[in-house]
């Protein structure tokens, strides 16, 4: 059982690190938000029903405890800046408006509430409908009429 836990972690441990991006507001949350996901998903394991899909298993797991999370230590979340990583090494034009833009999609995002950021996280991920409501426990319309509400609300946020 702990070998084939480890190796679902190995495997799909970018779900885990996007989560904890997304809700830990410094390096050190986002470390301490990894372990207790990675627990939390090491607890839940033997319930673990084998028809489901592990991605969605894990995404749920992991969204429900970063959000407990932040209930309990009463944070605020803010985003992580992305790092381009390049060094000194000069960046091309359009990669440099690339990084403007996330930033300014990041700062947008950071006014959405958690659920409205994790819809937003599942559907960069380019989940289906059908996914994110099988994580988010919502009905596929509801995730269509709020992916729809939150569209029009980074609009509204990137073009006042």
């Amino acid at each position: 059982m702990e070998k084939e836990f480890l190796e679902i972690i190995t495997k799909h441990q970018a779900i885990i690190l996007k989560v904890c991006r997304m809700y830990g507001s410094s390096r050190d949350d986002s470390e301490d938000l990894f372990q207790e996901i990675v627990f939390q998903l090491w607890r839940s394991f033997p319930g673990f029903r084998q028809d489901a899909k592990v991605t969605t298993w894990m995404y749920r797991l992991a969204l429900n405890t970063a959000i407990t999370s932040l209930r309990k230590n009463g944070q605020k979340q803010q985003w992580q800046p992305l790092s381009t990583g390049h060094g000194n090494i000069p960046e091309p034009e359009t990669e440099r408006l690339d990084v403007v833009y996330d930033q300014e999609l990041q700062t947008a995002v950071n006014v959405l509430n958690k659920l409205d950021k994790a819809l937003v996280m599942l559907y960069l991920d380019e989940k289906s409908y059908r996914e994110m409501a099988e994580i988010m426990e919502l009905s596929e319309a509801n995730i269509g009429v709020k992916i729809n509400r939150i569209k029009k609300k980074l609009k509204q946020i990137l073009n006042p």
